[in-house]
């Protein structure tokens, strides 16, 4: 297994405990990253608002350098996945506007020719890696914890873009607890907007939102949330403390990245994986290992 990086913006500069702890799983799982040091930003929604082919272009040229490479795209933030998902459809779905795509690429000497995948890393881990796989490397499974899986919109929409398992009632999360030796827990929220693109426009909103989705899934009895976004994360252990007390809460919910929930099962340590830069301590949930 081998793949062209796509880490995203936000792992290299505010969650540096996501970058540092993909290398860990990837390294202990044999998983090869080329990462993608030349490309730009996925646009994260934004550049799209302004200029909506300057985002397709910027995108395509970054798909060309992994397809240069002969390698699909993993990414380990749910909000690029859906904005490069979304370019990938709209190019694989509009003849002219690859051709026009392409000719602007040209001015830097690039191709983009239709052929690259882009695949987050849960779908890495759950299909080409392989849960059975996976679940005989978890050499500290994650027994007697219930884990609250909140998937989010990006990696799950645009729906006619990703179709890569239902919008509505996906699985793959639930399956990757299970594999690690983790009860998943239903509540209602784990599908929808965190709230952080309306985080500096609509405060009180957002973090009604958050406050919401954490609420619910506390009340499921779960010890910890996972997403596998990192903005996700911000919205729910970062803003968690000013979201609770706006909804007049006591939630106090420990929030993990993916990459973080699986090393903890392959059996990294709290320091390995960055814990001591989250919000909500990790205490609780460390009690169980």
């Amino acid at each position: 297994m081998k793949y062209a990086y796509y880490p995203g913006c936000v792992a290299k500069s505010t969650a540096t405990e996501l970058y540092n702890s993909t290398a860990l799983v990837a390294q202990r799982l044999g998983i090869g990253l080329v990462e993608l040091t030349a490309a730009s930003c996925c646009g994260a929604g934004v550049i799209n608002e302004g200029d909506s082919f300057l985002n397709i272009v910027l995108n395509a040229r970054t798909f060309a350098m992994a397809e240069s490479m002969g390698l699909d795209i993993l990414t380990i933030c749910s909000t690029c996945q859906g904005v490069m998902s979304q370019v990938k459809w709209q190019l694989d779905n509009d003849l002219k506007l690859l051709e026009k795509t392409n000719e602007a690429l040209s001015k830097v000497n690039v191709n983009y020719q239709g052929k690259v995948k882009i695949k987050h890393l849960l779908w890495a881990l759950a299909e080409d890696y392989g849960l059975e796989k996976l679940a005989q490397q978890a050499v500290q499974p994650l027994e007697g914890m219930k884990v609250a899986p909140f998937y989010g919109c990006y990696i799950l929409r645009p729906a006619e873009a990703l179709q890569h398992e239902s919008h509505e009632k996906p699985t793959s999360f639930e399956q990757l607890i299970t594999a690690l030796g983790g009860e998943p827990v239903e509540y209602d929220g784990k599908t929808k907007c965190c709230g952080f693109p309306i985080l500096f426009v609509q405060r009180d909103a957002a973090f009604g939102m958050a406050a919401a989705y954490l609420n619910n899934a506390k009340k499921a009895q779960a010890d910890f949330l996972v997403t596998p976004c990192p903005l996700c994360h911000i919205s729910l252990d970062l803003y968690q403390k000013k979201a609770q007390s706006q909804a007049g809460l006591e939630i106090n919910l420990p929030v993990m990245h993916l990459s973080q929930m699986v090393g903890l099962a392959l059996g990294a340590t709290p320091t390995e994986l960055g814990f001591s830069k989250h919000m909500v301590s990790m205490v609780n949930v460390l009690k169980h290992v």
